[in-house]
């Protein structure tokens, strides 16, 4: 193969190398448009907490399946051979002659059995164990819904600290534009003879910092993107572009904020599923204690059983070939005295209800002060992001007066600096502030308990 020849091959290797790896990074790299909805289903969608909580339902849901095939007959088959030693037959005489063997030696045993018993009676202990069980399932139901509220509020909250970083990288940049024109400005006015060399050198000085400012604000948008890619399950270096709007609140929250503290706090306690799964926990803990005091009562039940072998028992004289034998009857158990240990398991369980009552009566009394403070966050928030509407308008106003007039000679360079300063604090105040609002009206959908 000649050199030119190699070479082709080569620069073919390398070609298609490079179309790979760029098709891959532009996979990789496809954006994706999230709105907030989309977000809080992705979310849902693939929370492990959430995939736990299921786990845990489903673990409830088949303990009260168990519980209740208590209730039901147990039917149980058995099947045996056994080899026994010789042993010398027993026969007596008969009168008319001869021997009547009444116990042969037959060393091959076989046995078939099946069996079914229910109980009839048991003093209430199954339908307790049952009603503790469905108490815990109806406590799973909640922890599953409580997961699902929790994972919604960490993505609203990973989704607006995105929204957020990009906003406030939009308004650097935007920012660090406005001084690129500055600098430009203030350069040929330095070149012209018109401004000393100083006043060039703030600029520069001012659109490093500004260029500063942009590195960080990119950083924490890349870190919020990640957070978000990791909640909502896509890959880490996917790009995602969020369509929900800073500005625009949440449409539930305002009929909800303007509802009475006492209506608002009926609503929470009905819909926060928290509180729903400690009554659930408190109830299950009392019928425990139920079922140990029904322990204490007589246990009926029936029984009977069916047996095929060879030879049986029952048959006299024994002879070797199968036979039939049944049996069935009633029982009768009465636990007169277990040293103490159903008083201490009843006990124990009133205690631990008592504590999950003790701990709802508290999460009660804390559920108004949230709601108070959610409330008031999400009103503080709106005056604040209103009155910094109104700090941008009047930065925005002022750097333009203050640039016509340094235009027009009668202004200094740091008199432009500091305008341009103070729009963009303002601004990035603003969304800092919007974005404040937006997390704080989704902590208040959920202290209500919506999502």
């Amino acid at each position: 193969m000649t050199k030119m020849a190699r070479a082709y091959w080569v620069a073919c290797g390398v070609g298609v190398v490079m179309a790979i790896g760029a098709g891959r990074a532009s996979a990789q790299s496809a954006p994706v448009s999230l709105s907030l909805e989309d977000a809080l289903a992705r979310g849902k969608a693939t929370a492990p907490r959430l995939a736990e909580a299921v786990a845990r339902q489903q673990a409830a849901a088949a303990t009260v399946t168990s519980r209740e095939a208590m209730k039901r007959p147990t039917v149980s088959a058995s099947a045996a051979y056994q080899r026994t030693n010789h042993v010398e037959e027993y026969a007596i005489p008969q009168a008319g002659g001869g021997l009547r063997v009444l116990f042969p030696d037959i060393p091959n045993n076989y046995r078939g059995r099946a069996d079914a018993a229910m109980p009839l009676y048991t003093g209430g202990r199954i339908e307790a164990l049952v009603a503790s069980a469905e108490a815990d399932k109806l406590a799973a139901d909640a922890d599953l819904k409580t997961a699902g509220a929790d994972a919604a509020l960490d993505v609203a909250r990973a989704y607006w600290s995105l929204v957020t970083a990009r906003e406030a990288e939009r308004v650097v940049e935007q920012g660090l534009r406005r001084m690129d024109a500055y600098v430009s400005d203030v350069k040929a006015r330095v070149d012209a003879g018109v401004l000393p060399p100083n006043d060039l050198l703030s600029a520069q000085a001012q659109r490093a910092r500004q260029s500063v400012a942009l590195i960080q604000a990119r950083n924490a948008a890349s870190v919020a993107q990640s957070d978000l890619c990791r909640l909502v399950g896509l890959d880490l270096d996917t790009t995602i572009l969020p369509t929900a709007s800073l500005m625009a609140p949440i449409p539930s929250v305002a009929a909800m904020s303007a509802l009475p503290i006492n209506a608002m706090t009926e609503q929470a306690r009905a819909g926060r599923t928290e509180r729903d799964a400690l009554t659930r926990r408190a109830e299950a803990a009392r019928a425990a204690g139920d079922a140990s005091r029904a322990a204490l009562r007589p246990q009926i039940s029936v029984s009977g059983g069916v047996e095929e072998s060879r030879p049986n028992a029952r048959i006299v004289p024994r002879v070797d070939a199968f036979h039939s034998s049944w049996e069935a009857g009633v029982g009768v158990t009465w636990q007169l005295f277990d040293g103490g240990k159903g008083k201490a398991d009843r006990a124990a369980a009133a205690a631990q209800a008592t504590a999950l009552e003790r701990r709802r009566d508290d999460f009660d009394a804390m559920l108004g002060v949230e709601l108070r403070q959610r409330r008031g966050d999400v009103e503080a928030g709106k005056a604040a992001l209103a009155a910094s509407a109104e700090a941008v308008s009047a930065a925005t106003e002022a750097r333009r007066v203050i640039t016509e007039r340094f235009k027009a000679g009668v202004a200094t360079s740091t008199d432009v600096l500091d305008a341009e300063n103070a729009l963009l604090e303002a601004e990035l105040e603003r969304t800092r502030l919007a974005a404040a609002l937006r997390l704080s009206e989704a902590r208040l959908l959920r202290a209500v308990g919506g999502e």
